[in-house]
């Protein structure tokens, strides 16, 4: 190997093994008694090169999403508006379709029409070609992307949509393009400069595909009224389908309920409390409304030798924090955290239906 001639510092330790040691630009050499030398790298960093290569990658696709931003504020607007209307009237779904990088992100957008309230599926351009146009019909709309818009895969496709007055958007950077010229509304994305050095592999561009189609997504949605309840039909698995459970859902019923009368004395109420276990008793007037609860807390405070003859009335916090059984599961978790509590009294119409405890939520998902 070839050191550098440049040295830093260089000195000789005797020993076992005559180990030379000699510290040159970042690289530590050591020679086992002076037979084989070996490199090993000494605090070796990333190169300033790469760090602004990434920098500079961030920086060109913000100016295209920028671009993207300033052209929804001009000419694009209308025809966004227009794409909207047709594909909220439309009986039927939207059918995304692309090559290459482009039919990377309409499956992607046509996943988050699907989860939010917008029926749509991708079809493999080739495959139309091949019989899947059959999953077309009349009532559907055609999204189509295409950077360039004369892509040859989307000919029959396009073909189809034009005999059988199936309503097409385009989302092109060409207007005057192939695609451009045959869709029904034209959504022509601004043309900006690929964070490829030099100018081949799509970024900038698919990155402002992805994000019109983000667009559209989610003015569908706000426009339908679409809610976290409808959110939570399309997403009943994961994290995010436990954070849209209800409460009714992971409560515990009547029989687990920790309750008693106003007027039981505290020795008999302390049994209900702890056979229960949630920490907490729940206390119902004569038509069986939830009036207080009864806290550890509540019992630390009233500590004494008249405790055990005091009635649960006595002892029992009025007005206590409750949530109802259709509430999101996530908003009880939010409201247990913030009112430092374990527990929350499910209650309907006044009256306790169930009781939820954090340790429920945990379970089930919900953090």
């Amino acid at each position: 190997m070839v050191l550098s001639p440049v040295f830093l510092g260089c000195r000789d330790r005797l020993g076992p093994g005559r180990q030379l040691l000699l510290k040159s630009v970042g690289w530590m050499v050591t020679a086992g008694a002076m037979r084989k030398l070996k490199a090993i790298p000494g605090g070796m960093s990333a190169e300033p090169s790469v760090i602004s290569s990434a920098m500079r990658t961030l920086d060109l696709e913000a100016e295209g999403l920028a671009a993207l931003r300033a052209a929804l504020d001009n000419g694009l607007a209308a025809p966004f508006t227009r794409a909207v209307g047709i594909i909220r009237q439309a009986r039927g779904r939207v059918i995304v379709s692309g090559i290459g990088k482009s039919g990377h992100v309409g499956q992607k957008i046509a996943a988050t029409m699907a989860s939010t309230g917008t029926p749509a599926f991708f079809v493999h351009p080739t495959e139309a070609s091949h019989g899947d146009l059959g999953m077309i019909t009349r009532d559907d709309v055609i999204l189509a992307l295409s950077w360039s818009g004369e892509t040859v895969e989307l000919t029959n496709l396009i073909t189809f949509s034009r005999r059988f007055s199936v309503p097409m958007v385009a989302i092109t950077s060409n207007a005057g393009s192939a695609l451009g010229q045959q869709a029904d509304v034209v959504l022509e994305l601004p043309r900006t400069k690929e964070a490829c050095p030099h100018g081949l592999a799509p970024t900038t561009s698919t990155t402002m595909q992805l994000a019109i189609g983000d667009c559209l997504a989610v003015a569908l949605l706000e426009s339908r009224g679409f809610t976290a309840q409808d959110f939570k039909m399309f997403h009943p698995g994961g994290s995010l389908g436990a954070s849209l459970k209800y409460v009714g859902d992971v409560m515990h019923r009547v029989d687990r309920l920790p309750l008693a009368r106003a007027s039981m004395p505290m020795a008999e109420a302390l049994v209900i409390m702890t056979e229960k276990s949630f920490g907490c008793l729940g206390i119902v007037d004569q038509k069986g409304k939830l009036i207080g609860v009864v806290t550890d807390g509540d019992l630390r405070r009233h500590m004494g030798a008249k405790l055990l003859t005091a009635t649960a009335g006595e002892i029992m916090t009025a007005k206590p924090k409750t949530i109802s059984p259709k509430t999101l599961a996530s908003a009880a978790l939010e409201m247990i955290n913030a009112s430092r509590i374990t527990s929350l009294f499910v209650v309907d119409k006044g009256k306790p239906v169930g009781i939820v405890h954090v340790h429920d939520l945990l379970r089930a998902g919900v953090a």
